[in-house]
């Protein structure tokens, strides 16, 4: 082979080379809200029951898919309890007593429905409504049970976005420390998922492992950067088939969400 034939064939190889290179840069661009929302929309078409779910970015545009539908709030509802009890006016200024510490905390971290039913019947329905109507909910609605409250994601996105400046200054890091700190068997779903360097501040809600609900309302915070995420599933096979779903969904949700990440 000549010498011109062997540098004509070398970049040839070159090109191809880069061209190979090339490809997957290309075909691996960065996930915009757009085609987040679009991967969890064909993934809950293939998924039975009743799916909503919406997301409310770093930059506090909604995202939503049947965002408008109501639902029942199942155990959600426990974290507009909190909220309600400590927005107290007998409440919000002073220490919680060992007594509150004791009903709140297991509210919240172990879902404890004995506890949410005393706080409920200390809040009551109306004082639900008056704080949904406080933070701008338009399709929530109160009632005993409690559990049959009915709510939707549209709603309980804008709430977790800012659920921390809704609670009082003096229980503020108490309430995050409970959402932060879900026990260890009810940390599916969202919390499998969660993106590195984001913490996590969440509340589910379930059908006592039925699949007659399977909820979850989260806020993800880095720093200033902040999002919130509800997902609001009914009518599913069982509570293992409605957990594979919320895992699913927010595994698409939040693709490519890493810690310096930019909204797109």
């Amino acid at each position: 082979m000549t010498d011109a034939r062997a540098a004509a064939g070398l970049a040839v190889a070159v090109t191809v080379a880069a061209a190979v290179v090339a490809a997957p840069a290309h075909a691996a661009a960065p996930p915009t809200w757009k085609s987040r929302m679009a991967a969890a929309e064909r993934f809950a078409h293939t998924r039975s029951g009743r799916i909503t779910f919406a997301v409310v970015d770093e930059a506090g545009r909604l995202h939503g898919y049947h965002a408008r539908e109501v639902a029942p709030s199942a155990s959600v509802l426990k974290a507009m309890l909190l909220v309600t009890y400590v927005r107290r006016p007998d409440v919000r200024d002073r220490e919680l007593t060992a007594g509150e510490r004791a009903l709140l905390g297991p509210m919240i971290r172990r879902s404890d429905n004995a506890a949410a039913s005393q706080v409920c019947d200390i809040v009551g329905t109306s004082g639900l409504e008056r704080f949904a109507a406080r933070v701008h909910m338009r399709r929530f609605h109160a009632t005993r049970p409690w559990g049959l409250s009915s709510i939707d994601v549209a709603d309980q996105t804008r709430f977790f976005l800012h659920i921390d400046r809704w609670v009082p200054r003096r229980h503020r890091r108490y309430a995050l420390r409970l959402l932060g700190s879900i026990v260890p068997s009810q940390r599916w779903g969202i919390a499998r998922v969660r993106p590195r360097g984001w913490a996590l501040y969440f509340k589910g809600g379930w059908g006592s492992g039925t699949g007659w609900a399977d909820h979850q309302v989260a806020l993800l915070r880095r720093g200033e950067r902040r999002l919130a995420v509800a997902i609001l599933i009914t009518s599913s096979p069982s509570h293992e088939y409605g957990k594979e779903t919320l895992r699913g969904i927010a595994a698409r949700l939040l693709r490519g969400l890493r810690p310096g990440s930019r909204p797109s």
